[in-house]
């Protein structure tokens, strides 16, 4: 008996590793993904031949099943008490969210991507995707409360901030000059790049986010 007390503690050990070393393997089995800005040059099939923001060229091969939605352009007064929303920002001395772009959530994706992060639309920028708790005219714009499950933001919404939404759209979207975002685009390896949602603009909007 003794000797069985004495190895329970080993045997818990060597279990911990078995699930740390299970645990490291499938993290470093998840496929980076890449977010893609830029413009459709050409459609074959299945595969988009796109320019980046960057002036790159990027072959980006869409599921069978991609969900494509448009990013159409809307109003400031979209934006209500209750609405999920992702906001673009310039992160202000005082500790407030200049808005650079706001996006409007469809009720399906209410909760999608919630937190606040880094972003890259420019250099230092943040996105804060939340749910609006307030929403008041101030002096520079509109003044916006954000609450997210780990803490808030104070926004000011300048006059002339793109305010967009994502709306319903189809592949027949996915053409050369449409402007597009692909938030998380797929790494495969050899090199290409597969994606499962690809964001369209609509009325030649440039998606602003």
């Amino acid at each position: 008996m003794p000797k069985v007390a004495l190895s329970l503690p080993r045997v818990f050990a060597a279990a911990l590793t078995a699930v740390s070393v299970l645990a490291s393997v499938a993290w470093a089995q998840q496929p980076p993904t890449v977010r893609i800005r830029g413009t459709i040059e050409a459609v074959d099939g299945s595969l988009l031949t796109v320019k980046s923001r960057e002036g790159a060229d990027l072959k980006v091969r869409v599921t069978d099943n991609v969900a494509v939605f448009g990013v159409a352009k809307t109003a400031l007064s979209e934006i209500k008490q209750g609405s999920y929303i992702g906001v673009t920002a310039m992160p202000e001395p005082d500790g407030t969210q200049k808005a650079i772009a706001v996006h409007i959530f469809p009720e399906t994706q209410r909760g999608a991507a919630e937190g606040f992060r880094p972003w890259d639309a420019r250099a230092n920028s943040t996105m804060t995707n939340a749910t609006v708790a307030e929403t008041v005219a101030g002096t520079d714009g509109q003044n916006i409360l954000v609450k997210y499950k780990d803490g808030e933001k104070k926004v000011v919404v300048p006059p002339n901030t793109p305010i967009v939404t994502f709306v319903a759209g189809d592949k027949s979207e996915l053409k050369p000059g449409a402007k597009i975002i692909i938030f998380g685009a797929t790494k495969k390896d050899d090199g290409t790049l597969e994606a499962n949602r690809v964001n369209v603009g609509r009325d030649g909007i440039t998606p602003p986010m």
